[in-house]
């Protein structure tokens, strides 16, 4: 290569400003320009809905694919500050669409987090050809209209309006996404996970875009993580379960937040393991890591009591613990700490310390509360230890 064509100077050096930074690399901000990407879009512009429904402050959150490629997101909530007198050193609708800084909250753990890096709405607003927003305060719908990130109208008095609460809809850029479609199975998915992890909310979702085959579900699931427990196990055949469905939730001040654990042993040798993170998928970190350990410790515990291992015999190991095992592990903290840039695997030390306690102390209850289903987790959890479980004590086989 000649001189020329390796130098490299301030020249070669493009600032990109705005909004256009944004359509220039949509994957930082929604991960892909694809289906997972469109996806995202929904999630960023539902998660201030979804947040006023957990808080109490609405009903409901109703999501809706329509005919020519928009969604809507609507709450019955108060209606997001729209700029009048009241509203004086709070961001209004047009800021919280066009610029950062208004969208995700600190994320303690109260807040519901759906957003890809939390820049909120606006970036919805930057990838989509038109946006418009509804609010209805005090009997008063205002409207106004955006695309690409920018304001084109003002916002508009338009008339009387019934109740109150917000409505916003885009229509993602065919220059950007092409030919993507929403995926009403993934979105599906993760609003009903989100109705399990969060007591109370109600979410739903319809799909308007086949005129001959349209499709709505609601989700709301008062039972919590014991629901998503039953959902987990809603493959394996009737009577496999071992054990009855163990659940607790526990306020720990050392890890300033809240646990909700729900878990049951099935005889399959398979393991099925959820674990979140204020309400976010993780793939393990410090409350999976808690678990497992509480697990392990709260059945050897109990099998030494019971004089099923001997005291020269080592502890029953982690692995073969859980094996069997369909579990909910959901833990709200207000300083979530997260490994990498994914957020999905949590860090907090605290946690594994906390979960490792509670799930123990609540287990070791329920062992000695249900000595029947205990001795069957145990018995599983001894397949490969002959020794244990044959009906006699330690010193009635020659034990020490």
């Amino acid at each position: 290569m000649t001189q020329e064509e390796t130098t490299y100077d301030a020249s070669h050096i493009e600032v990109v400003v705005g909004w256009e930074a944004v359509r220039r690399r949509p994957g930082m901000y929604v991960g892909s320009t694809g289906e997972r990407g469109l996806n995202q879009l929904v999630f960023e512009v539902a998660e201030r809905a979804v947040n006023q429904a957990v808080a109490r402050r609405s009903g409901s959150v109703d999501i809706i694919l329509l005919p020519d490629g928009g969604v809507s997101v609507a709450d019955d909530g108060p209606g997001v500050p729209f700029g009048g007198p009241e509203d004086a050193g709070r961001p209004g609708i047009e800021e919280l669409l066009t610029q950062t800084g208004f969208g995700a909250g600190p994320g303690d753990r109260h807040d519901v987090t759906l957003g890809f890096c939390g820049v909120g709405p606006c970036v919805v607003n930057a990838l989509s050809r038109r946006m418009t927003a509804e609010v209805r305060h005090e009997g008063v719908r205002w409207v106004q209209e955006y695309a690409r990130g920018q304001a084109i109208t003002p916002l508009t008095e338009a008339g009387a309006a019934a109740g109150t609460g917000s409505v916003i809809a885009f229509w993602p850029d065919a220059d950007i996404f092409g030919t993507a479609q929403f995926s009403f199975e993934s979105l599906a998915e993760r609003f009903r996970e989100l109705a399990f992890l969060n007591r109370g909310l109600e979410v739903s979702l319809a799909d308007l875009r086949r005129a001959d085959a349209p499709r709505s579900l609601r989700f709301s699931f008062p039972g919590g993580a014991r629901d998503l427990v039953d959902l987990l196990d809603g493959g394996r055949p009737p009577g496999a379960a071992t054990t009855d469905i163990i659940s607790f939730e526990h306020e720990d001040p050392r890890m300033a937040g809240v646990m909700e654990v729900a878990f049951h042993w099935s005889d399959s040798p398979q393991e099925r393991i959820r674990t979140f993170a204020n309400s976010r998928s993780t793939i393990g970190g410090a409350h999976e890591l808690g678990f497992r350990e509480g697990v392990a410790a709260a059945v050897t515990a109990f099998a030494r009591v019971r004089r099923l291992l001997a005291a020269t015999e080592p502890d029953l190991d982690t692995e073969r613990t859980i094996a069997g095992l369909t579990a909910v592990v959901s833990v709200k903290l207000d300083r979530p700490e997260f490994e990498g840039a994914t957020h999905r695997v949590l860090g907090n030390p605290e946690v594994r310390t906390c979960l490792r306690q509670a799930v123990r102390d609540h287990l070791g209850r329920w062992l000695s509360e249900h000595p029947e289903q205990a001795t069957a987790v145990i018995r599983s959890c001894s397949a490969d230890r002959p020794a244990l479980l044959t009906g006699t004590t330690n010193s009635e086989r020659g034990g020490v």
